[in-house]
């Protein structure tokens, strides 16, 4: 179980991990389980660099076995991949009259036609059965096939070699990651934190440190994790974790609102939204026994923080505090002999006996009183960094910068390359920004009002300033550092990739990562997207979408369960049923020559949980795409094939009712991986604007190869072609997004 979770990580990574101990001779000839392993690994779309083909060559056939299985698993060779429609490349012809002729014989039981094991009764002359491996009229699946078509990818992905110190390398990367960890990085990192000892390292960010502190805590270490935390909301921060899970600190009220959200239906008997919002009010209660109790008032008793410090931060999460204060029986703990400083802190939270930072800043901004203003923000400068931009238009771009500018060198350097990236953007007065707010789905926000206040050339200069400040800054703190290198090579790749800043990822990467805002080059002239749900899950109703957003220059059309057959873009039926323990699957042709005659421009991948509540968890989407054109079974229509995956993902957090999952730009043929989350029960609810403002977002951020360029120009390395340069960044290197986090120094 150990080897198999390791193995996971390493694939993520684009490698396999081997342990020293299991390579038990140094034999050159291939024996005969390495070529059956390889073989079989190459129809899954892989192969093996030369270091990791010699280890496998010198392992057990038992690891070998388990290389196999956990590729298989990934890929999800043993799900059911087989769709409604036999041969759905070519359309059945089903019209919405075949529908309601089907409803009429069922509903007043007319006799003629062929009744299905769901009961339901098909009228001869409307659905042609022969095409369906279902029931057409409800969805529900019957006959199951194999994978037949496997191999016919036109690259093989090279897995790399990973020993005992790469592991421990990307262990130590997590932990010192200089931004918030996505969904597919805190996996790994709790798979690592399960099975290998923790290291002797900073750990960077406060969300990662949850994770750590949890481990101290499940191994009666809570005396050691004390030491973790800082400030009040350390703790208020771990106790929600452990509460919902979620690493950022969700307000109850957006968590219920959100779940009774998703549980609206079109149908009003179908709505479950009050019953959602009962259950997730429920499960929000908290409950703590007395050992957690005495606990977390220690913690509160020993920090190192004065009183109206702690107070201070504490208020404004304070309704949450309260319900906790109640829940922890802290005042009770606090007339004990010991907790003088938790009684202290009881009696002025609760009487509210101290001063507000954020209220004398808003105060002073509104009586226009800028010196106060900065006076109060310099004392915090990762918040005057979140507000840069809004008080450059409050009190002029000069005065506003020139302050900045004296405390630029305390602002973590995330924060400097979010406000370099996102400048071009918030001073356009005709952008619609994305955002997303915490524990909610992606949203479009207008420009700032006070941008019409002023001449498009004093727009510029603002840009101009922020952009010159925020790179000689980082200039500055790249010059700080001493290197003795004299060259350097960057990867042309890198110049493809963004840096990991901003928009965290959600859903879990099981097969090699790629950072939000990557272009996938598409081979030939078809994508085919795939959608997996319900493995392991009880036969029920549980109805996904997989559809498909398609824009014009005046218009727009969709490929969903509505439309199965459209321009350039064909759906293998609609599954409205999943069968028992095997799960179910949706394909979408597209066709980009057809598109592109069309004139189409973009291409959104989407899918949508049409069922009351979520995106079902461990439900897979992703794209497949080929150099040759990619088969589908005559006989059952199963058209997945490993092989030819260039992405997948796979949903982990039941939060989003629909998710955007990539972008193909018909023009430039190639698909931009990102992720939107969206309200909606079908694709009519994306709202495409909302993902041309997330495009614009992810071609504003920073790449790699730019920011390594910016390095080198401050440590005078020399750019070179030469991949033996004193240093070395290559595709395999940004890979683990955490490790290029390094390269923002604070």
């Amino acid at each position: 179980m150990k080897t198999k979770e390791l193995l996971k990580i390493s694939l993520r990574q684009n490698a396999l991990f081997i342990p020293g101990e299991y390579i038990a001779n140094d034999i050159k000839t291939l024996s005969g389980t390495t070529s059956v392993l390889l073989a079989n690994v190459s129809k899954l779309g892989f192969t093996f660099s030369e270091s990791l083909l010699q280890a496998l060559n010198n392992v057990n056939p038992k690891y070998k076995m388990e290389v196999l299985e956990v590729l298989r698993e990934v890929l999800g060779t043993d799900k059911n991949w087989t769709p409604l429609v036999k041969e759905w490349n070519v359309p059945t012809g089903e019209s919405i009259l075949d529908h309601i002729l089907t409803f009429f014989g069922n509903t007043f039981r007319m006799t003629g036609g062929t009744t299905l094991q769901c009961g339901h009764s098909i009228p001869y002359n409307t659905f042609p059965l022969e095409r369906y491996n279902g029931c057409p009229f409800c969805g529900t699946p019957f006959e199951f096939g194999k994978l037949e078509n496997i191999g016919q990818g036109s690259k093989l992905k090279v897995l790399e070699l990973w020993t005992e110190k790469e592991l421990q390398d990307f262990y130590i990367s997590l932990l010192q990651s200089k931004t918030a960890l996505d969904a597919t990085q805190v996996d790994s990192l709790k798979i690592a934190l399960k099975y290998l000892p923790l290291p002797k390292t900073d750990v960077a960010m406060k969300e990662t440190l949850m994770l750590v502190i949890d481990v101290l805590i499940e191994n009666d270490q809570a005396e050691n994790a004390s030491q973790y935390f800082k400030s009040p909301t350390d703790i208020l921060r771990y106790l929600w974790f452990k509460n919902t899970g979620l690493l950022q600190i969700i307000e109850p009220k957006t968590i219920i609102k959100r779940a009774s959200k998703n549980n609206q239906h079109f149908h009003y008997s179908l709505d479950t939204s009050a019953q959602a919002r009962i259950a997730s009010q429920k499960d929000l209660k908290l409950k703590y026994s007395r050992k957690e109790c005495l606990m977390v008032a220690s913690w509160l008793n020993n920090m190192e923080m004065d009183v109206e410090t702690m107070c201070e931060i504490m208020h404004p999460k304070r309704g949450m505090w309260v319900r906790f204060i109640r829940a922890l029986r802290l005042a009770e703990y606090s007339k004990r002999k010991g907790f003088e400083k938790l009684n202290f802190l009881m009696d002025v939270f609760y009487n509210q006996v101290y001063d507000v930072w954020q209220s004398k800043v808003n105060s002073s901004r509104l009586k226009f009183d800028a010196d106060k203003t900065f006076v109060l923000l310099k004392q915090r400068p990762g918040l005057f960094a979140r507000s840069l931009f809004s008080n450059m238009l409050w009190f002029g771009a000069e005065e506003t910068v020139a302050h900045f500018s004296e405390i630029i060198d305390k602002v973590p350097a995330r924060l400097i390359f979010t406000l370099n990236m996102y400048a071009q953007n918030y001073f356009d007065k005709n952008i619609q920004r994305t955002v997303k707010p915490l524990g909610g789905s992606n949203k479009r926000v207008a420009p700032n009002a006070l941008l019409h206040l002023y001449e498009d050339f004093m727009l510029n200069d603002m840009k101009s300033k922020v952009e010159d400040l925020c790179i000689l800054a980082m200039k500055k703190r790249f010059a700080s550092v001493s290197n003795p290198n004299k060259t350097i090579y960057i990867d042309p790749q890198l110049y493809n990739m963004p840096v990991s800043i901003g928009d965290r990822s959600d859903t879990v990467q099981d097969l090699p990562v790629a950072l939000m805002g990557t272009r996938f080059p598409i081979e030939g002239n078809e994508v085919r997207l795939f959608m997996q749900w319900g493995k392991d899950l009880p036969a029920q109703h549980l109805d996904m979408d997989l559809s498909c957003h398609i824009a014009y220059e005046t218009r727009s059309d969709i490929c969903s369960f509505s439309r199965l057959t459209t321009t350039g873009c064909q759906h293998s039926g609609d599954i409205r049923s999943i069968p028992n323990k095997i799960g179910t699957a949706e394909y979408i042709n597209i066709n980009i020559d057809e598109l592109a005659k069309a004139d189409a421009k973009f291409v959104t991948f989407t899918c949508n949980a049409y069922s009351n509540g979520s995106i079902t968890p461990n439900l897979v989407v992703g794209w497949m795409n080929s150099k040759y054109p990619m088969k589908i079974s005559e006989r059952t229509g199963v058209a997945y094939d490993p092989s030819c995956v260039d992405h997948q993902v796979r949903v982990t957090q039941n939060v989003a009712k629909g998710l955007v999952f990539g972008v193909l730009d018909v023009a430039k043929r190639e698909v931009v991986w990102l992720e939107m989350t969206f309200g909606g029960q079908v694709v009519q609810g994306l709202d495409f604007k909302g993902v041309q403002a997330l495009l614009a977002k992810l071609n504003s951020k920073l790449n790699i190869g730019k920011l390594l360029q910016l390095k080198a120009e401050a440590q005078n390395l020399t750019i070179t072609d030469d991949e033996n340069a004193d240093e070395v960044y290559n595709a395999q290197w940004a890979m683990n997004a955490a490790a290029v986090t390094q390269l923002l120094i604070d």
